[in-house]
């Protein structure tokens, strides 16, 4: 029955949720104001996006520090399996490579 309200010509479908159909706003206005006095206080700290030449370093060694390094074995493994790969794929192009220029070469030869 409310697609049929809807759904006339030049009409807009309303949202299906359950707030909107009842009415009720998703937010107040004492929410959106605190927010708005939270976020004007957080630029007013930050002179420089981001934090400054100064601050690049630590921070990088402290994201360095959160990285799971692989094992010794896990690295051999890993490398062998890339390795493998690589052999595999290249033996496929060149195999492809060397099939069609035999094609090639039978097509313009007399």
């Amino acid at each position: 029955m409310s697609d049929e309200q809807n759904s006339g010509v030049g009409g807009t479908s309303r949202p299906t949720g359950k707030r909107q159909l009842s009415g009720t706003s998703t937010t107040s206005t004492s929410s959106y104001e605190a927010k708005q006095v939270t976020t004007k206080q957080k630029s007013s700290d930050d002179s420089k996006p981001g934090g400054g030449v100064v601050s690049f370093l630590p921070e990088v060694v402290s994201e360095v520090r959160k990285v799971i390094w692989p094992t010794a074995r896990q690295l051999v493994t890993y490398t062998l399996v890339v390795l493998a790969f690589l052999i595999i794929v290249t033996a496929l192009v060149s195999g492809i490579d060397f099939v069609a220029g035999v094609g090639v070469e039978k097509i313009l030869t007399p």
